[in-house]
C-alpha cells in the first residue's frame, strides 16, 4: 500500500498533480489567448461534461463553467500524477532529470491517448473544440514539465530543492541567469 507521508505516492500525487494542472493550466490560458482570442475559453471548454455545448462558447471567466472546469482539470491532473507516482515505484525511480523527464512525458503522452482515444466524447478534455492540434501538443508539453516539476517539489527536502532543479531544468535557468 502506498504510504501517505512524506516522499509516499498520495503525498507525490497532490503535489505534483498540483504543480502539473498550475502549468498546464498556464499553457492553456497562453494558448486561448493566442489562438482563441480569450484565454479563457479553452479551460471553460472543459466544463462541457457537465454544461454541454453551451460551455464550449464561453469565453470569459465565470463561476459556473470556470470553476467546474478547473476543478475538473485539477482532479484529472492528481488522477494522472497518481498513476505516474505509482508506476515510478513498481518499476524503481527513474533516477536524474532526464529519466523523470521521459517518464513525465510518456505520461503525458499515455494521458492524451487516453483522453482521445479511449474516452467517450462527452468526456474528453473540450478544450481541442477551441485550440488547434499543435496547441492541444503545448499543453500536454507543459503537463509533462509540471509533472516532472510537481516530482521534484514532492521529494526535495528544502536543502536539496535547488539541486534537484537543476536535474530536471537547464542550468541557465536554475542558476536565476
Amino acid at each position: 500500500m502506498a504510504r501517505i507521508g512524506p516522499h509516499g505516492a498520495w503525498h507525490e500525487a497532490l503535489v505534483a498533480g498540483a504543480v502539473e494542472s498550475l502549468v498546464s493550466t498556464v499553457a492553456l490560458l497562453a494558448a486561448g489567448r493566442r489562438e482563441a482570442g480569450h484565454a479563457f475559453a479553452p479551460l471553460n471548454a472543459i466544463s462541457h461534461w457537465a454544461w454541454g455545448p453551451e460551455a464550449l462558447g464561453r469565453n470569459r471567466p465565470d463561476l459556473r463553467h470556470t470553476a467546474l472546469a478547473y476543478a475538473t482539470h485539477h482532479a484529472s491532473s492528481i488522477f494522472w500524477a497518481g498513476l505516474h507516482a505509482s508506476l515510478r515505484r513498481r518499476s524503481g525511480k527513474p533516477r536524474g532529470g532526464t529519466g523523470l523527464l521521459a517518464s513525465s512525458a510518456a505520461m503525458a503522452a499515455f494521458a492524451c491517448l487516453a483522453d482521445y482515444r479511449f474516452t467517450p466524447r462527452r468526456l474528453r478534455p473540450g478544450f481541442e473544440h477551441r485550440l488547434s492540434r499543435r496547441a492541444i501538443a503545448g499543453v500536454y508539453a507543459a503537463f509533462a514539465l509540471g509533472l516532472a516539476l510537481g516530482v521534484v517539489a514532492a521529494e526535495a527536502r528544502p536543502a536539496t530543492a535547488r539541486q534537484k532543479l537543476r536535474e530536471v531544468l537547464p542550468v541557465r535557468a536554475a542558476q536565476g541567469r
